[in-house]
């Protein structure tokens, strides 16, 4: 029997289960905060916290728990600098970071494309 937390379809009677398109998504990614993080970071080579703040309509707290968890998994580099003497985080999304992003895209186009028409 496949656990609990794993979608799975069998296709006739005695078969093994096999795993469902969306059992296989990229859960760090598919959280929609992180995956706005994510977008917003493909598309520039870096950008500061105020902006991801702005642009992300996360709180202040909400986006620093979300970029250190993409931190930690290595998906974005984070650098924390001065201006002057106003603190700066600068952020950008790691080559692994962009490769789990494609990946996941690719993912969820295979759950969308198993959709009835």
């Amino acid at each position: 029997m496949a656990p609990a937390h794993r979608q799975t379809d069998a296709t006739s009677a005695g078969e093994e289960p096999r795993e469902l398109p969306a059992a296989a998504l990229d859960r760090l990614l598919h959280e929609p905060a992180r995956l706005v993080i994510a977008t917003l970071l493909y598309a520039v080579e870096s950008a500061d916290f105020l902006f991801l703040l702005r642009e992300s309509g996360l709180s202040k707290g909400n986006l620093s728990s979300h970029l250190a968890k993409l931190e930690a998994a290595g998906h974005v580099a984070i650098e924390k600098t001065f201006r002057g003497k106003i603190p700066l985080t600068i952020c950008r999304l790691t080559d692994g970071g962009r490769e789990a992003l494609r990946r996941y895209r690719e993912q969820l186009k295979r759950v969308v494309d198993t959709l009835p028409e």
